[in-house]
Order: structure tokens, then sequence, then C-alpha cells
């Protein structure tokens, strides 16, 4: 079975891309953009019509949501072992790292890169932006937290979420008023492992290339 992910760098189908690279499935990308006023492709439209990447293409159907995609592509693959099975008991946590990593860290990253969402006029940005930092900082704590002394987030096993993480720490910009993933020992840890396996070696290497 082969994928189509419609696919930009610096966005979240990095880390779809990530996942694909370790199923080992084939897969095709489909150029996108991040910024909004560049066109987008009318079948990434046709799928997911607020324009945002990943957009993941398969022979039976199409989907768009980081966290969906990540949860899809698991229960797809089994033989990644990149997600706890359904009745195993680490299977809640990976849920709910993932949901939360969607809904509540990214949301944070949002004020602070659109915060023009979230205000009524341009003079309210920049509060927007500074209410996202501190939001940063605090669930990137919860996560730290959360973490404490395991190897991984669901303890000796890794996992998507694992990767989902990495990746989120990789739009981290201090100078721009956001924490440094330093800040953060548990989560400095795991992404520094995470960024050893050869499928982030391979879709990350400018990334590290740049900023290792």
């Amino acid at each position: 079975m082969s994928y189509k992910l419609f696919y930009a760098i610096g966005s979240a189908a990095m880390g779809v891309r990530v996942l694909l690279e370790e199923i080992g499935a084939p897969y095709e990308l489909l150029q996108s953009a991040m910024d909004r006023s560049v066109p987008r492709p009318a079948e990434q439209l046709a799928i997911n019509p607020n324009g945002w990447v990943p957009v993941l293409n398969w022979d039976e159907g199409a989907m768009y949501e980081c966290a969906a995609i990540t949860i899809f592509l698991c229960d797809r693959h089994p033989e990644a072992g990149l997600a706890p099975a359904v009745d195993s008991p680490e299977r809640g946590t990976f849920l709910q790292t993932l949901v939360y990593f969607s809904n509540s860290v990214q949301n944070a990253f949002q004020l602070d890169y659109y915060p023009d969402r979230f205000a009524d006029t341009p003079d309210d940005e920049p509060s927007a932006q500074r209410r996202g930092h501190r939001r940063l900082r605090e669930t990137w704590q919860v996560i730290d937290d959360q973490i404490g002394d395991k190897q991984w987030i669901l303890g000796d096993q890794f996992s998507a979420a694992d990767i989902y993480l990495f990746m989120l720490t990789t739009w981290l910009r201090s100078e721009r008023g956001q924490p440094r993933a330093g800040e953060f020992p548990n989560v400095k840890r795991i992404a520094d492992a995470v960024m050893k396996r050869p499928s982030v070696q391979k879709v990350y290497a400018r990334w590290i290339s740049e900023n290792v």
C-alpha cells in the first residue's frame, strides 16, 4: 500500500513523513505551503478546506489532522510497533498525549504564530502572543512532569508519541520569547534520543544541520 502526503517544510507534515519512514511504506510527497497567501493544490483543498497540511491520501480514502493521521497509521501498520495495542494499559496514555499535543501545545504555538486568530484588533495581537508564550511553558511543563524519569513517553516503549514530541520541539523559537526545549530536561532528553533515529535524520536533515 502506498500513500500521498501533502507536505511543507516546517509543518506537522514532517512528523507524518517520519512515521511513514518508520513504517517503511512507499509514499509520494505533494508539495504544498504553510503561507496562506500561497495557492494550495485543489486536491488538498478538496480533502481539507482549511488549507492546512498534513493531508494524507491513500487508495481507499484521505484524511487530515496530524494526531488523527498518527493514530490511523499506527493502527494500520501494527507491525511497526509505533503504538500500544487497543487493549494495552499504555493505550490511554498514548491517546491522551497525542490529543494534548494537538489541542493544547499546538494551540499555544498558534497564539504566537497566528495571533490574528485570537485578537479583535492588531493592537491586541501582542497580548495574544504573550499568552501563547506563557501557555507554551505551561503545556510543556505538563509533558515534562508526565515523562518524569521514564525512557520514553510510554516508559520502555518507543512510540509515535515520541516522534510527535520531537516534531513540536523543532517549532520552539526562544528569540520570539518562547521557551527553549532545554528548560524541560525530560522533554529534551527524549527529543535528543528521537533525533538519532535514521528516519528523523533523513526528514529533518536540514533542520538538524542548522540548529544542532
